[in-house]
């Protein structure tokens, strides 16, 4: 049932999504791969880049009404090991270039809830996601 409802709103995405989906598609930010609309758990995400565990969400008016849904399912998001960034709707259609930008920034940083990689050496860095937007 979940796999058919991600197909259903691959095939209805909004207008957002669709302005975004054609800026990740065929590895165009950072060279990696993203999937829409891609089940995680019991879960849809609206982007996600499975091989760097980057979830994109895209935000919209309803979501202000879901905030206790929103951060429950986020929260869940980040216990399974990815990070997530999300945007406001408008930030896609008038801020395209730093949405981008954004994202790319948050693949190549060193992920917060991960641990680091032997040789990476960034012990001690604390960051948030907040301070690389």
């Amino acid at each position: 049932m979940l796999k058919q409802k991600a197909r259903d709103l691959r095939k209805n995405l909004t207008n957002a999504e669709r302005i975004l989906w054609n800026q990740l598609r065929l590895k165009q930010v950072g060279g990696h791969k993203y999937r829409r609309q891609h089940p995680l758990g019991n879960y849809i995400v609206d982007f996600v880049c499975l091989e760097k565990r980057l979830v994109i969400e895209l935000d919209g008016g309803q979501h202000a009404e879901q905030s206790l849904y929103d951060e429950n399912r986020e929260a869940w998001i980040i216990s399974q090991g990815y990070q997530v960034l999300r945007f406001w709707n408008n930030q896609i259609f008038n801020e395209l270039d730093a949405v981008k930008q954004t994202i790319y920034k948050n693949l190549n940083a060193p992920h917060p809830s991960l641990p680091p990689q032997r040789g990476e050496g960034w012990e001690g860095v604390k960051f948030s996601l907040h301070s690389l937007i």
